[in-house]
């Protein structure tokens, strides 16, 4: 077996998942501080002053 070739691709692939999770990051922490986001489908339907559902 070539290990060389296996590191390789574990060492490629672990860096593609880190620098994909830390643009999404990035992405949300600018979207959380911009106040004129529009809220998510799920936060959208339900007034964020009600009571629980479980309540």
């Amino acid at each position: 077996m070539d290990f060389p070739i296996v590191i390789t691709l574990i060492v490629l692939t672990l860096g593609a998942a880190l620098v994909f999770a830390l643009l999404s990051k990035f992405r949300v922490d600018k979207r959380k501080k911009d106040p004129h986001a529009t809220k998510s489908t799920l936060a959208r339907d339900k007034d964020s002053k009600g009571t629980p559902a479980d309540t």
